[in-house]
């Protein structure tokens, strides 16, 4: 499969300044940029910064990230499941997980994450995807948002359904675990049904439960 990436940007305004929403960018770009210190979800910054520019050059890697002057404060990646997760078991090279998705603290509340998700969709080659995202609640920052576990259920789902994504139930032992926790999953237009098939079958691997 040709992974092919058509660069887009778009501008944003927040708090009487312009934002660039851009991608999917290359690592080089990514290197060449400051990378917001508040950006510290998944780990240090500079050592997510060297991760981002990691997934951004491999071939089906895609990084769009929201730039305020100079700097990184927001990025969302797309890349296969780790060979780790349940999902690389499928084997297949359509299949995209949006793995990570993040807004320096003092961006949040000016929807960045919803309108990096509809941006990251205006590339048509995502039509040739199934793009899935894992959400687990042990990942949510409920005491800095000052959400219920339910409350932030429903702002992320909301959040993935902007980008076309939907829930989809699962026997994954991992999102089976809490209530919270979920699957959601985007079926872009040219995915053909022996991939969605082949998903499913990942999906739901413990069929003698049900």
């Amino acid at each position: 499969m040709i992974h092919k990436k058509t660069y887009y940007s778009r501008e944003l305004n927040f708090e009487g300044r312009t934002l660039l929403m851009e991608g999917p960018i290359s690592g080089r770009k990514i290197h060449e940029y400051d990378f917001h210190e508040g950006l510290v979800a998944f780990r240090p910054p500079e050592e997510q910064k060297k991760a981002l520019i990691g997934i951004a050059d491999l071939p089906e890697g895609r990084i769009n990230a929201v730039i305020d002057e100079n700097t990184i404060v927001g990025y969302v990646t797309f890349v296969h499941p780790d060979p780790l997760e349940r999902w690389s078991e499928a084997n297949m090279e359509n299949l995209l997980e949006l793995g990570a998705i993040e807004i320096a603290d003092e961006y949040r509340g000016a929807k960045l994450g919803t309108n990096l998700l509809k941006f990251s969709m205006l590339d048509n080659a995502m039509e040739d995807y199934l793009i899935i995202t894992t959400e687990y609640y042990w990942h949510w920052d409920l005491k800095g948002s000052g959400l219920s576990v339910w409350e932030y259920r429903k702002v992320m789902e909301k959040m993935m359904n902007a980008g076309g994504l939907e829930w989809m139930a699962t026997d994954d032992p991992e999102i089976s675990s809490h209530p919270a926790n979920c699957l959601m999953v985007r079926i872009g237009e040219r995915v053909d049904n022996e991939s969605i098939q082949q998903f499913d079958t990942v999906r739901f691997s413990n069929r003698f439960m049900y």
